[in-house]
């Protein structure tokens, strides 16, 4: 039992060993394809050179020229965040400056894709430190330059916008909230107008009705039918009692014409 498992283990060890390629073996296959991704990648067939390097890499993965190959390819895609991830790649494993210097350029070219002109500036001048006679990344970095101070104009203009309409609409929300209070005020105004002229015209009819109490003069008692004819009886005897006065006294004072003795 102990020899069988031995056999059956060398064998699964002769596949495995036989399996396996040597590190030459497989830097040739990678060679070989980067070199089908090129061909792919002149055609234009950028998905199909993006497997072909892909297949080198994965034979291969310290080879620069793969990762820089397949960071044009997946850039001719217009997948910029991959190839700018690329790109970085790149920059960190090249070490000739004309090699880092087309990577600084291809990634400026993504940033520029994706609108970042201020990471776009940043790669173009890298590129330019590194290679500083490529006219190519030299109008590049200049138009970079241009667009990022457009970008940057237009955002302020945006903002400055932004707070105008915000100031507007606190301004309108306070005018409306001031038209609001105004009319409030103005009813609550109104109402207190009104009740005070409820006040002043219950206050004028009071006094109305006081002066009119006041005007009226208190009735006489009233007399019974007897009183009354005993009123008049006095009244009558007491003007029977002065005119008697009268006529005696003009009877006293009366003069006798006396008859001349001619």
């Amino acid at each position: 039992m102990k020899n069988t498992i031995v056999i059956l283990f060398l064998c699964f060890s002769t596949l495995v060993f036989s399996q396996q390629k040597k590190p030459k073996e497989l830097e040739r296959e990678a060679r070989e394809n980067i070199r089908e991704g090129n061909k792919l990648y002149n055609q234009l067939k950028f998905k199909e050179a993006e497997i072909a390097y892909k297949k080198g890499l994965s034979k291969n993965p310290n080879y620069p020229t793969a990762t820089y190959n397949l960071g044009n390819a997946i850039y001719q895609q217009d997948r910029n965040k991959e190839a700018v991830s690329q790109f970085e790649l790149v920059e960190k494993t090249f070490t000739e400056k004309m090699s880092k210097a087309e990577a600084y350029h291809n990634m400026g070219n993504s940033f520029m894709k994706e609108k970042q002109y201020e990471k776009a500036v940043e790669a173009f001048k890298n590129s330019m430190r590194n290679n500083s006679k490529d006219e190519e990344t030299r109008y590049n970095l200049a138009m970079s330059q241009e667009l990022l101070k457009k970008q940057q104009q237009e955002n302020k203009d945006d903002k400055k916008d932004d707070k105008e309409n915000k100031d507007d609409k606190n301004k309108d929300q306070k005018d409306k909230e001031g038209g609001d209070k105004e009319k409030k005020d103005s009813e609550n105004k109104d109402k207190e107008k009104d009740k005070g002229k409820d006040k002043e015209d219950d206050k004028g009819d009071q006094k109305k009705n006081e002066d009119k109490k006041k005007d009226q003069k208190p009735r006489p008692n009233q007399l019974s039918p007897e009183q009354i004819k005993q009123l008049l009886e006095a009244m009558n005897n007491e003007e029977n009692k002065t005119q008697k006065k009268l006529n005696a006294e003009k009877a006293k004072g009366k003069q006798i014409k006396q008859e001349k003795d001619w």
